[in-house]
């Protein structure tokens, strides 16, 4: 009873102190320092403003523990390619732009095969879990498997190595 009389009066108050403090969800950090309360509400001296100093304190102390979050937390900047510093391609441009002709060597299997060497190779999954997620059997996955190896193989070998290529340009 004591406790819902004293949140029916103070809650309000520990809001509005919260916000003019810039929390960005005072209603849930107000609840934080009531739940923090709540505890200690049987062995507290001083009566109504002995609870108040304690509501209060309490909720200061959370309004510093979120300022300190925010000078400790990085700023976010929206990313804006206009304005972009680098003179230097990323990595990533790099080895995108260069290719290294494996999508194209993937995209001539089959969608079974390609399935198959997606799931067991870049998705890094099991026969077994790869057998279940394509509704096939181990042995049928393992055959798939193979064929696609093979085949890129195959296509691999019948190319000439990029290196060449430049050296012979």
């Amino acid at each position: 009873m004591v406790f819902s009389e004293a949140y029916r009066e103070f809650a309000p108050a520990v809001v509005g102190y919260l916000r003019a403090r810039g929390v960005p969800d005072p209603e849930a950090v107000t609840h934080d320092v009531f739940m923090a309360v709540y505890p200690r509400i049987g062995s507290l001296t001083g009566g109504r403003a002995g609870l108040k100093t304690l509501l209060f304190t309490i909720a200061h102390a959370r309004i510093v523990d979120h300022h300190r979050r925010l000078t400790r937390a990085p700023r976010l900047v929206e990313y804006d390619p206009e304005t972009e510093p680098r003179v230097a391609p990323s990595s990533e441009e790099v080895a995108l732009a260069r290719g290294t002709g494996i999508l194209a060597l993937l995209d001539e299997l089959s969608p079974d095969q390609r399935e198959v060497i997606a799931l067991r190779v870049v998705a890094d999954l099991s026969l077994e879990q790869t057998a279940t997620i394509t509704n096939r059997s181990t042995g049928a996955v393992k055959q798939l498997q193979r064929r696609a190896l093979l085949a890129l193989r195959g296509r691999l070998e019948s190319q000439p190595l990029e290196a060449e290529q430049e050296g012979t340009r």
